[in-house]
Parts: structure tokens; sequence; C-alpha cells
């Protein structure tokens, strides 16, 4: 089997515009959650978001880019754009035959969704842009990736709710580790912050009106957020040839499912997750020193995190450090994976363990280290990242230093 590193990282999110603003806040602790700035806020109950702020899509895109691009597209292309030029491949030759794209998303094109629907059913009109279909698809994002770039490999998209990103991560690891593919560009995007996205969510009674808390007993559900994260996944030998930075290794992966219920998590399936990313990677558990969690700040989800973490590592477990980014960037539902998979970047190069903050009161059902208000620094060996979506779907990656 191939070894597969990461050579490149992309990232556009509510806590920065790229991957050094990104972990600088993480590392700061800061919160990007705020007001939401979207057409008809006060209709709304839940007026608070992870929203990406200071972008101007005409500030990257023309004006026949744009008529093609949703917001989730436009993300996707400028975290792949950041990556690609990090890694410093060229796809050309044998290796874009051999390189392909697998992108996470839940909701797709939702804002040009929300603004075709509005158009026909509120302003009355009998015509939509011929693009509409082309914009709307939860594929658009992975293919103007590959056309962009050359790359000729497989290239799709995957949907699984929370879990997205992560399942399209661990496939494209899985295509390298093969030797189907020599290099991958993966991760996620998703922009669900547009009024008919926020109403769905408020409908499930799980969304915050004020912030988000993972682990902490005051915690009142989640917040959504928007951006994307998009990496360069490399086979190792390729990377070492050429000379190329490795920021990690990617050594596991595991996907089960809960086959229980549609919105409430298992804490069977989300253990047998997470043993299995271990025991993919060959990794003794002792040496992971970093769960980066799913910690959405619902009731449900973050004790039944810690649980599956206490059963996956039995008295290792308070040994672990916890934490979720999306107390500071929000739930980005398909493409939230992909952006917390930074905080175990960090974790295992620089050091720094992002925090969780807002918390505010011990919960002795979630009574693991959650890391609360402020970064650690730690040698962390191996990282994991959860996602445990909606369906009961859970992926889990492992990572190393180099």
């Amino acid at each position: 089997m191939k070894r597969v590193a990461i050579t490149g990282a992309g990232t556009i999110n509510a806590l920065g515009h790229d991957v050094p603003a990104t972990m600088e806040a993480m590392r700061e602790g800061r919160c990007g959650i705020g007001p939401l700035d979207i057409r008809d806020v006060d209709r709304l109950s839940v007026k608070i978001g992870g929203q990406v702020r200071g972008y101007e899509e005409t500030g990257h895109f023309n004006r026949q880019q744009i008529a093609l691009y949703d917001r989730f597209t436009q993300f996707a292309l400028l975290s792949a754009g950041q990556a690609i030029e990090q890694s410093g491949l060229e796809f050309s030759g044998e290796l874009a035959a051999r390189s392909g794209v697998v992108l996470g998303t839940s909701g797709g094109g939702l804002s040009t969704q929300d603004e075709n629907y509005r158009a026909v059913y509120e302003a009355g009109k009998n015509r939509v842009h011929p693009f509409v279909v082309p914009k709307l698809m939860n594929n658009a994002a992975a293919s103007h990736v590959s056309m962009q770039w050359n790359l000729k490999g497989p290239s799709f998209t995957v949907a699984t709710a929370c879990a997205s990103s992560n399942h399209a991560m661990g496939q494209a690891f899985h295509m390298i580790r093969s030797g189907m593919t020599k290099a991958m560009v993966t991760g996620g995007s998703e922009s669900m912050l547009c009024f008919g996205g926020v109403k769905a969510w408020e409908g499930l009674r799980v969304m915050s009106k004020d912030a988000c808390r993972p682990f902490s007993a005051t915690r009142n559900g989640m917040v959504q957020g928007e951006g994307a994260g998009v990496f360069v996944f490399e086979e190792m030998e390729h990377a070492k040839r050429r000379g190329a930075e490795i920021l990690a290794e990617v050594v596991g992966f595991a996907m089960t499912s809960d086959a229980a219920d549609i919105v409430m998590p298992s804490k069977q399936g989300a253990a047998r997750a997470i043993r299995g990313a271990v025991q993919d990677g060959r990794v003794d558990p002792a040496r992971v020193g970093y769960v980066n969690a799913h910690g959405t700040g619902t009731a449900a989800n973050d004790k039944t995190e810690c649980a599956a973490v206490a059963d996956a590592f039995g008295a290792h477990a308070d040994d672990l450090l916890i934490s979720s980014t999306k107390s500071m960037h929000g739930h980005l539902i398909g493409g939230t994976g992909a952006v917390e998979l930074l905080a175990c970047i960090m974790a295992l190069r620089d050091g720094v363990v992002a925090p969780t903050i807002g918390y505010e009161e011990h919960d002795p059902e979630c009574a693991l280290d959650v890391v609360p208000n402020e970064a650690r620094e730690a040698k962390i060996d191996v990282a994991l990242s959860n996602a445990f979506a909606f369906g009961g779907l859970n992926a889990v990656l492992a990572l190393q230093g180099v």
C-alpha cells in the first residue's frame, strides 16, 4: 500500500480567507460567529452564523464565471487554488490522467436554489437563467476544479450531510493508497447561509440563537457556518522525490453506519469508526494525542461523542485533548470536516491544539479534557478528525506528523 501525504491546503471560512489567517484565529481562540447579513434576516428566529465576511465575488471572478459559480463553488475554487499553489504540482500528461477531485457538500448550490425559487414563486417570473441547473448541482464545485486544473482522473462529489468532507477525503486517501491515483484534490465546501437554508434548519430546533458552546453544560444548539477547506493528497514517495513540503501524513480512515435513527447519534457507531481509523492506520491508540471532535454544541451530540471516545480509548481517553473548532467557525455541514482538518495539521506541525471556546460550565456527561477557551501547547504524534452525520453516517480520519 502507498503512503499518503498532504502537500497543500487552502481555505476560506468565517475565521479567515486562507490557511495562515484561519490557524492564527484558531490559536487565539477567536470567534467568527456573528449577526447574519442576509436577505430577510428579520423573518428568521436564528440570526447568527459563521459567515464569510469581507468577501466580494467580483474581486475573484468575472461576470461569465459568476453566472456559472454558486457561492459554494466559488469557495471551493478559491481554496483549491491555494492548496494546489502550495503543493507546487502542475497537472499535465500522466500526472493529470492519474489525479482527480473528490469534494464533499450537503446543500450544493442552495443559494442558487433559494434565489430562483424566490424569483419564480414570489416574484412570479416565468423564466430563470439557463445556467441554474449546472450552477446548483452538487457536483458543480468538483467539476469546475477538475476543469480549471486539468484533473482527468476520478472526479466526483460526496453528499453525506455533516460527514461529507470526511467521506470525500477518505475516498481520496483510499484511491492514492491503492495506487489508483497519484494525487487528489479533496475536501469540501458549503454555503447554506441563505434565508431558505437557515429557515429549514430552524425547523429542526437544534439551533442556538446566541452562541455555539460545545461540551459546556450551558450549550443550547449548533450554529451554522459557511466556507471551504481543500487539500492536495499525494503519494508520499512522489512528494518526496520532488522535494515537496509535507504538511502531515494521512494514515487511516474508517466509516460506519449507526443503522438506528435519522437524527439521534449512536455511541456504538461513532466508537466503531474511531477504533476503525486507529486500526486502519496501524497506530498504537496510546499515540493518539488530539481528537478534533464533531462537537456541534447540541445536547445529544456532545455527550454521545464523549461516550464514544471513552468507549474507543478506555483509560487513555482521560489523556486525550479534544476540542471543537465549530465553536469558532460554526458548523459548515458538508464542508465542516475539511476546515476542521486544519486544526489537526496545526496540532501535528505546530504543537498547538485549538480550543473549544464559549465553554462556561462543566458537564459531567462530557468529562474529558475539551481544551476550554484557550489553545494548548502539546506534542501531538497522531490526531483524529471526527465527523458524525444525520442519518447515522460516521467518518473518521487519522493523521500523523512527519
